[in-house]
């Protein structure tokens, strides 16, 4: 099943598999999508963690994949993660992932579809696809970009595992912390303290610039940055901190 506590300005979603290591199988698959499509307007960071403390999600469901029987069949699960990944990366909101222990395969596509990771120091990493007969696919694509080829082609021919301080050292993850929920925390009130409309304008941006040359990003973020002067938020918060100075 899936978790979810959307009281407050960081909207909280748990897959709570723990029995299974928080793997995803198609009815997983469908209720998270749902949550991360539910995330309300007014949210100003999103969680997502696994249950427990042995994984963050273990990935795809093994049993599942195993009965798969035709191409279609294949293409309508993996397109499930694939679906799943894009809601992330479409959430207006900075999504962090709450890494918990093992992050392999379809789990470690989901936490680089997230926009930070934060790690527990006994979190492993790894990309397993080549080891049961199929390649990493989907939001496997993202990993280039935030571990380089060189690596990203280590994990995912050898179906290599990393622990945490090499995923640090490689930018897999932004952060190690023993007490996670302390360091959760401390980067959400971090992101409250920022203006939510500068910030969903920057998730956007970013996204353009993964798929943009650099003279049309440079464009979009004179636009952007344009953009926002059609609200208060700079106004306000430009007024505040001058102030404060004073």
């Amino acid at each position: 099943m899936i978790e979810t506590d959307f009281t407050g300005a960081v909207a909280r979603i748990t897959i709570a598999n723990d029995r299974k290591l928080n793997s995803l199988g198609t009815t997983l698959l469908e209720a998270l999508l749902r949550a991360v499509q539910a995330v309300p307007r007014d949210a100003r960071v999103v969680v997502l963690t696994g249950e427990g403390t042995r994984a963050f999600i273990g990935g795809a469901d093994i049993t599942e994949m195993a009965r798969i029987a035709t191409p279609d069949d294949a293409r309508a699960f993996i397109t499930r993660i694939h679906h799943v990944c894009r809601a992330i990366r479409d959430c207006p909101q900075p999504v962090i992932a709450r890494v918990n222990g093992w992050c392999l395969g379809a789990g470690l596509e989901i936490a680089a579809a997230c926009d930070m990771r934060i790690a527990s120091p006994n979190a492993h990493f790894g990309m397993p696809e080549t080891r049961v007969g199929m390649p990493s696919v989907v939001e496997a694509a993202l990993l280039p970009g935030l571990i380089g080829w060189g690596r990203a082609r280590r994990l995912m021919y050898l179906g290599d595992t990393i622990g945490a301080a090499e995923a640090e050292r490689w930018g897999l993850v932004e952060r190690i912390a023993e007490d996670l929920d302390a360091a959760v925390t401390e980067w959400c009130d971090m992101l409250l303290a920022c203006g939510p409309e500068s910030l969903r304008r920057q998730k956007a941006l970013m996204r353009v610039w993964e798929d943009s040359t650099m003279t049309a990003a440079i464009n979009a973020g004179i636009d952007a940055y344009a953009a926002t002067w059609e609200s208060e938020e700079p106004r306000r918060m430009t007024a505040a901190f001058t102030q404060r100075q004073r």
